[in-house]
C-alpha cells in the first residue's frame, strides 16, 4: 500500500450504483478508503465531521453535479483545500468544461475502474509529493506527447502543473506555433508569432480549443532566460476561455436574424 492511499478517503458521488461499486472495489484494491453516495446535497452533509481527500463526482447528476460542486466545496475554509475531480462519459471538451469550472481534473468513464483508480492515485500523489506520472519517465528527450484532438491544451498545462514539471511546451496547430515554458509547474515565458508572456499564452490557449488536429510536445529541462507571463496559468487559461465564450457570442449575434 502506497504512503498517500493509506491515509486518503475519496467520496464518491455517482447515481450508477454498479459502476461505482466497481470504481470503489478498484479504489480499495489502491489502498485507499471510499465513501459513495448517489446524491450531492447528502454527501455534502457529510464533509463537515468527515472530510475527503478528494471527491469524484460524475457530471451526469440530476441535483448538483461535478460542475456545480467547487464554488460549494472552496467557499467553506474548513474543504476549501479538497479537489474536486470530474467524472464525465468523454463529451465534447469535457476536460475543458471542467477546468472552467473550478474541478481539479477529469475523468473519462469509458477508461474502466482500474484505470480511474490510478489516475485518481497518481493525481494524489503528485498533489502531495510532486510526482511524476507514468507517461512521463523514462524517455530520453521527450517526456509528454500527444494530439490536441484527444486532451485539451489547459488540460495538458494544468498536468505540467500538477507534477511541478520544468521545460518547455510546443504547440503547433494548423498556423499556430507557440511555445509556453514551465519551471517547477508555474508557466514562465510563452512566444507565440509577434506575441510573448501573458498574451501568447491567451492567444495559443484560444487558437488551440477545439481543434481537431493539432499537437503538443513537452521537453523536460528546457528553460527560459527571462520571465515574462506574470500571471498565473489558472488565470490565464480563465481569461482564454472567457474571450472565446465572449467571440462565440458575437458570432451568434452577428449572425442571428
Amino acid at each position: 500500500m502506497n504512503s498517500v492511499a493509506a491515509s486518503a478517503k475519496i467520496l464518491l458521488i455517482d447515481a450508477n450504483v454498479f459502476f461505482a461499486r466497481r470504481v470503489t472495489d478498484a479504489l480499495k484494491q489502491e489502498g485507499f478508503e471510499v465513501v459513495h453516495s448517489t446524491q450531492t446535497g447528502y454527501a455534502l452533509t457529510m464533509l463537515e465531521y468527515d472530510t475527503p481527500s478528494a471527491i469524484v463526482c460524475s457530471t451526469s447528476l440530476r441535483d448538483i453535479n461535478a460542475h456545480d460542486l467547487p464554488p460549494i466545496v472552496h467557499a467553506d475554509p474548513k474543504t476549501a483545500h479538497v479537489p474536486v475531480i470530474a467524472l464525465g462519459e468523454g463529451e465534447d471538451q469535457a476536460l475543458m468544461a471542467a477546468f472552467r469550472s473550478g474541478c481539479a481534473d477529469y475523468l473519462d468513464k469509458r477508461l474502466g475502474p482500474e484505470l480511474i483508480a490510478g489516475q485518481i492515485r497518481n493525481f494524489l500523489r503528485s498533489k502531495a509529493e510532486g510526482f511524476q506520472p507514468v507517461q512521463m519517465l523514462g524517455s530520453s528527450d521527450t517526456a509528454l506527447s500527444g494530439s490536441l484532438s484527444h486532451m485539451d491544451l489547459p488540460g495538458v498545462v494544468q498536468m505540467l502543473g500538477h507534477t511541478r514539471q520544468t521545460g518547455a511546451l510546443y504547440v503547433n496547430a494548423e498556423q499556430i506555433d507557440g511555445i509556453i515554458f514551465i519551471e517547477n509547474g508555474n508557466v514562465t515565458h510563452a512566444e507565440c508569432g509577434d506575441q510573448v508572456g501573458d498574451d501568447a499564452v491567451v492567444q495559443i490557449v484560444k487558437f488551440c480549443n477545439g481543434k481537431d488536429s493539432g499537437s503538443y510536445k513537452f521537453i523536460p529541462g528546457e528553460s527560459a532566460a527571462t520571465r515574462t507571463v506574470l500571471r498565473s496559468a489558472t488565470e490565464l487559461m480563465l481569461t482564454a476561455l472567457r474571450e472565446l465564450d465572449e467571440s462565440e457570442q458575437e458570432e451568434t449575434t452577428d449572425g442571428g436574424f
